[in-house]
C-alpha cells in the first residue's frame, strides 16, 4: 500500500468517542472547505461501524449543509433508526463548531438472492494506456488561475490512481462538448484484509469509492457549457446532495470505470449521473449528485 493510500485509510478510521459518536479529522484542502467525498465517506464509516459486518451498505442519501472547516475536527453522531431482519437503517449528522454541516441516511442489507439484470458496460480504452494524473495535470498548469494548482491536485489525488479517458473540462475550456465523461480509477496500492483496522474490508472498499465518487461527477455539467471549473476560475460551485446505490461487490484496489453524464442544468444547479463498472463489466454502483454551479459575477 502506498503512503498516500495509508494516509487516506487512516483518515477514514474514525476515533470512537462514545457508543455511537465518532470524531474525524481532515486533510489539508486545495479549496477552503472540507472535500465533500471525505465527509461522505467518513459518515458512511460511522454508520457502518454500528452495523454487523455481514450487512454491506446498499444505498446512501446525503445533503451537504454547510462548508466544512478543514482545520477543525468533525463529530459524527449515529442514530440507529431500524434493525430489521433484512435491512438496517442509520442516520448520521456531522457537526462542526456546534452546527450540522452534513446529513446522511444509509441502508444496509443482508445478502439475498433475487432477480438480476444490468445495463451493459460502455466501451472504454484500457486504463493502462491512459496518462496518470501526475503525467497529465502539469500539461495544463498554465490554464489554472494559479500554476501551483496542478501540483496541489496531484498531491490531493495521490491515494487514488485516476485517469481521464477524454480530456477533462480544464483542458478544453471555451469549447462546449457533449455532457459525458469517463475516468478509470483504483486505490494507489493493494489493500490487504486488515488494511482498514476497525473498518471491515467490504465497508472500506465502499467508503473509498464513496470518497472518489465526488471528484469528477459534475465534470459533465461543465463540458456542456465549455467551462473549465474552479481551477480555471470560470465557475464557482459546491456539491448540494449525493446519492449512491451499491449493486454488486467490487474491490477499490482494482480498476473501476466511472461513466458520467449530465441530463440537465438550470437555476444555478447542475445534475450529474454516474455508473461505476468493474473491469469485467459488472455494474457495481450508481451515483447521482446535484451541485451549485454559477458563473462568477464580474
Amino acid at each position: 500500500m502506498s503512503e498516500a493510500l495509508q494516509s487516506l485509510v487512516d483518515l477514514l478510521a474514525l476515533e470512537r468517542i462514545e457508543h455511537d459518536i465518532f470524531r474525524g479529522r481532515s486533510h489539508a484542502s486545495i479549496v477552503p472547505r472540507v472535500f465533500g467525498g471525505q465527509v461522505a465517506a467518513q459518515a458512511l464509516v460511522a454508520a457502518g461501524r454500528t452495523v454487523p459486518a455481514d450487512r454491506p451498505a446498499h444505498s446512501l442519501h446525503a445533503y451537504f449543509l454547510r462548508p466544512g472547516d478543514p482545520g477543525a475536527p468533525i463529530v459524527y453522531t449515529v442514530d440507529r433508526i431500524r434493525d430489521g431482519r433484512s435491512f438496517t437503517t442509520r442516520r448520521v449528522v456531522a457537526v462542526q463548531h456546534g452546527q450540522p454541516v452534513f446529513h446522511l441516511s444509509a441502508s444496509f442489507q443482508a445478502p439475498e438472492e433475487g432477480l438480476e439484470h444490468q445495463e451493459p458496460m460502455p466501451p472504454a480504452p484500457d486504463p493502462l494506456d491512459l496518462p496518470t494524473a501526475a503525467e497529465m495535470l502539469p500539461r495544463y498548469a498554465d490554464r489554472f488561475v494559479d500554476r501551483s494548482v496542478a501540483d496541489r491536485l496531484v498531491e490531493a489525488r495521490a491515494a487514488i490512481d485516476l485517469r481521464y479517458v477524454d480530456e477533462p473540462p480544464f483542458a478544453t475550456a471555451g469549447e462546449p462538448r457533449a455532457p459525458r465523461s469517463q475516468v478509470w480509477f483504483r486505490a494507489q496500492g493493494k489493500l490487504d484484509e486488515a488494511a482498514g483496522g476497525a473498518i471491515p474490508r467490504p465497508l472500506l472498499d465502499i467508503c473509498l469509492v464513496t470518497y472518489v465518487s465526488d471528484m469528477t461527477l459534475l465534470d459533465s455539467v461543465l463540458l456542456a457549457h465549455g467551462r473549465g471549473g474552479w481551477a480555471v476560475g470560470d465557475v464557482v460551485g459546491a456539491s448540494l446532495d449525493h446519492a449512491m446505490w451499491f449493486h454488486r461487490p467490487f474491490r477499490a484496489d482494482e480498476w473501476l470505470l466511472y461513466d458520467q453524464e449530465s441530463p440537465t442544468a438550470q437555476s444555478g444547479r447542475g445534475l450529474g449521473k454516474g455508473r461505476i463498472f468493474t473491469a469485467d463489466g459488472q455494474l457495481a454502483v450508481s451515483v447521482i449528485q446535484e451541485g451549485v454551479i454559477r458563473v462568477p459575477r464580474a
